[in-house]
């Protein structure tokens, strides 16, 4: 079974992304932590630790695509340094190759709307895992840890009350203006589109296994759906995850089958009680799961990162430089 890599990745950094994009941010959106804050497109070298524990822990896989608007990780002399027998081989797909035939909608700011593209990455194998670039493995992965031998997918979580949920969403506070997006928000409303009533999917925030024929299946069934998640310039509270909507497709086929994410999931995400880094690093060291997400780090303070990044290289057995 032939399995891709996709990594969505973004250097809000640049100055010249973040010129197109604040040509079309609000003052509004830009404080929106949800929707257009700066930390969404903070670029602190994340790319290198995941396509590093891509080749350290899942070097079966044929082929790492990285997804960009205009730019470049640079990962070539990285890779040459890291693994001098051979690395995974990394293309760069530029958001207006995916975009092909959608181009009145770039440039996109907003990775639902990337997301709900990735599919029709040229060349991409059916079967396929997606990063976010500030996801890793942690230690060795086999195919079968994403795919059955059939083909179906292995979802990393579980389901929950729409009902609930949606009924506790008409108290969330206001941002920019609108409703706030919130994962268990674009999670409903992808149940909704595949038909679901009273219950919905929730993946962990970690890698996902998605099957590029079945994204091209319903949306060229559905293209008013396609088009309506692609085109908000930034995130919207109307959109729907496009990942979920796939994993209620296959459920519905019979075709995804759910494993519990609990032990198997470190996520990260800096906060400034006293004592939290602490604890998360020591909880960090003495984790035995396979995934981990390491969210909005530029957050965290410069000692916390160095320590953090550090005791990642360490463990991967890499250089930065």
């Amino acid at each position: 079974m032939k399995i891709d890599a996709v990594i969505t990745w973004v250097d809000g950094n640049d100055p010249r992304h973040r010129e197109k994009r604040m040509k079309y941010a609000t003052s509004q959106l830009v404080e929106s932590q949800d929707k257009a804050a700066e930390t969404r497109f903070s670029d602190m070298g994340e790319i290198f630790l995941c396509v590093a524990s891509i080749n350290r822990y899942a070097p079966w896989i044929n082929k790492i695509y990285i997804v960009t608007d205009e730019q470049d990780p640079g990962l070539d002399d990285f890779l040459k340094m890291n693994f001098p027998q051979g690395h995974v081989p990394v293309e760069i797909v530029d958001h207006k190759v995916i975009f092909r035939g959608y181009e009145h909608v770039l440039p996109v700011f907003n990775s639902i709307a990337i997301e709900t593209m990735t599919w029709r990455i040229p060349g991409l194998s059916d079967c396929f895992i997606e990063f976010n670039d500030d996801t890793i493995l942690m230690k060795p992965v086999v195919p079968e840890d994403f795919f059955l031998q059939d083909g179906s997918v292995i979802c990393y979580g579980g389901r929950s009350s729409m009902w609930w949920d949606r009924f506790t969403r008409l108290f969330k506070k206001k941002s920019a203006g609108t409703r706030k997006v919130t994962t268990k928000g674009i999670q409903i409303n992808a149940a909704a589109l595949a038909g679901e009533r009273f219950t919905y999917i929730r993946p962990a925030h970690s890698q996902k296994a998605l099957r590029r024929d079945v994204y091209e299946s319903f949306f060229n069934e559905h293209p008013d759906v396609l088009l309506r998640n692609i085109s908000c310039r930034f995130r919207d509270a109307d959109q729907y995850s496009p990942e979920s909507l796939q994993y209620g497709v296959l459920d519905s086929q019979g075709r995804c089958r759910f494993a519990d994410a609990s032990g198997e999931l470190f996520f990260f995400q800096p906060r400034s009680k006293p004592g939290y880094f602490a604890r998360k690093m020591k909880a960090l060291k003495n984790f035995g799961g396979r995934f981990a997400c390491f969210n909005s780090i530029d957050l965290a303070s410069g000692a916390e990162r160095e320590e953090l990044v550090g005791w990642l290289i360490e463990k991967m057995d890499i250089r930065l430089y």
